[in-house]
């Protein structure tokens, strides 16, 4: 039985569901992550129930925050607390240098300047059509025919990206289609998707302020060649989490533990 103070956090996405459980000195005790699918409060329910299950507590044992587009969701939670603020402190409370947060997710991205408090001061969000998110991502895989995981280390295999000009993924997909027909390697249309995608964000970036370091966040942030060519575009260094996808769900936790029920 865990004992003492705590917090757990819940971060329901358009694509990912995750949920954090920490204790009262901000460790991790247990985390859950899984698709999200049509039933968003079922998904948010089955995250908490698995993490209560490793850490063999109930859900009353400690106090809950839901964030995420899905946040009131959450039927548990006492408060509800938008991704920007969640997303601001799961980061500050891992690594507490980083002023720039770039998270990327299955159906939006976002550039958060992050205070030395930890809170956000300034923030981007970009158009859902705008060629910059996981899903764009997920569409191109499908039309080379690989596989999420393949796409990225394709993409650096490229020493002559091909452009990838349009800012709508329905576009882009015509755009990438055009350059199979007229027979450009695979790994050049793949360089040039993820080119592509960093300069959206890169724009966003800039809007808000570029300041270091900065810190890279949401399953994209697993991706080789995305970072790649922000890293480029951004003329920096990045930092990204052990599990990238959960800094929301983390932060709402920390939230948790600092204003409790």
């Amino acid at each position: 039985m865990a004992s003492g103070k705590l917090g757990i956090g819940v971060d329901v996405g358009s694509t990912t569901t995750k949920a954090v459980l920490i204790d009262h000195t901000g460790s991790i005790l247990a985390s859950h992550l899984m698709n999200t699918g049509a039933a968003a409060e079922a998904a948010a329910l089955k995250c908490i129930d698995e993490i209560c299950k490793m850490a063999k507590i109930t859900p009353n044992d400690a106090t809950t925050i839901g964030t995420g587009y899905g946040r009131a969701l959450v039927e548990s939670a006492f408060k509800r607390v938008t991704e920007i603020t969640c997303h601001s402190v799961g980061v500050h409370h891992l690594n507490p240098d980083i002023r720039l947060l770039i998270d990327v997710g299955g159906q939006d991205s976002k550039v958060i300047r992050i205070g030395p408090k930890g809170r956000p001061e300034d923030f981007e969000i970009n158009d859902k059509c705008s060629a910059g998110t996981g899903r764009f991502l997920e569409v191109m895989a499908r039309v080379l025919e690989v596989t999420m995981d393949e796409l990225g280390p394709l993409a650096l295999k490229s020493d002559s990206p091909c452009d990838i000009s349009s800012t709508c993924t329905v576009f882009a997909e015509s755009e990438v289609i055009g350059r199979i027909g007229a027979g450009d390697a695979p790994h050049d249309i793949a360089a040039g998707i993820h080119r592509s995608m960093a300069s959206k964000i890169a724009t966003l970036s800039k809007r808000v302020g570029v300041v270091q370091p900065i810190g890279v966040t949401g399953g994209v942030a697993q991706n080789p060649a995305f970072k790649h060519y922000i890293s480029r575009q951004l003329d920096s260094e990045l930092w990204v989490p052990d599990i990238p996808q959960l800094t929301g769900a983390l932060g709402a936790a920390v939230l948790a533990l600092k204003d409790p029920s």
